[in-house]
């Protein structure tokens, strides 16, 4: 038997799995037939899969994302490293979210996306 392991906030929850007696494959027929009104009521009257709030949403972390920011000014990771005077593996990280922009590189992405051509002329005047 193997060990599948499912982490529920500070708890983890072990399963035993039976390779002699697998699951049923999923059958998705029901599933294909229902409308998405269909759908969107059955996921509204799950109390575990609420839709967020205005208040929720304020206080939501947003991700940058950095590709976007990138490709906006069809530029390669590392012409875009050096233009704005980062390093090239944080872009990479970033991008592959191996990396979470810290407050002040948040910052400096949002003004490179906003006002480019400022970046660059601070990174060549140093």
């Amino acid at each position: 038997m193997s060990d599948d392991a499912i982490t529920k906030g500070e708890r983890t929850v072990r399963l035993k799995v039976d390779p002699a007696n697998p699951r049923p494959p999923s059958d998705w027929t029901a599933v294909d037939a229902l409308t998405e009104e269909q759908i969107h009521a059955a996921a509204l009257s799950d109390p575990d899969a609420q839709p967020w709030t205005e208040e929720q949403f304020k206080r939501a972390r947003r991700r940058v994302d950095v590709r976007l920011i990138r490709e906006k000014y069809g530029l390669t990771q590392e012409e875009f490293a050096r233009r704005f005077g980062l390093k090239l593996d944080m872009v990479r990280g970033w991008e592959d979210r191996t990396l979470v922009p810290d407050a002040a590189a948040r910052t400096l992405l949002r003004v490179i996306w906003l006002e480019p051509e400022a970046v660059r002329r601070v990174v060549e005047a140093e």
